[in-house]
């Protein structure tokens, strides 16, 4: 995993199918101190950006258009541990979600968007550690 430069600025891959919500999420990461490297749409395009931008953070939308953002983070996976926030409108039972998983419901507020980040930068370690609440209750966040 690449570390970022500044402890607080991190190169962020926004992996969205609906545009204004990309741009949205994409702005709202800037306005926190984030750089956002791309706005992908697809499966594919996510895989592309994450080999070629290296990003220090991912939030990867669980459903896609033209393919699967869970997909796309096990392909990514596959070369190396990245940081990553799912973001889902939707009811994720019977989604095969590693135990790690940090998921954020739509619709969320900005401080619900940081402390999935803070919880994602933990890393697997984190939960293997005890530091991430039970799988009941993990990162389950929701706004409000």
């Amino acid at each position: 995993m690449r570390r970022p430069e500044s402890p607080t600025t991190l190169r962020v891959l926004v992996v969205e199918d609906d545009a204004a919500l990309g741009m949205l999420l994409a702005e709202t990461l800037e306005d926190m101190g984030h750089d956002v490297c791309a706005i992908e749409a697809t499966e594919a395009g996510a895989v592309t950006a994450a080999a070629r931008y290296r990003p220090d953070l991912m939030t990867v939308d669980v459903r896609l258009r033209d393919g699967s953002g869970i997909s796309a983070i096990e392909r990514i996976l596959r070369t190396g541990f990245v940081p990553h926030v799912f973001v889902s409108g939707d009811s994720l039972r019977g989604q095969a979600l590693t135990p790690a998983a940090v998921v954020i419901h739509k619709p969320f507020r900005t401080a619900d968007l940081a402390r999935a980040i803070d919880h994602a930068l933990r890393g697997p370690a984190a939960a293997s550690c005890g530091v991430n609440p039970p799988i009941s209750e993990r990162c389950r966040l929701r706004g409000a």
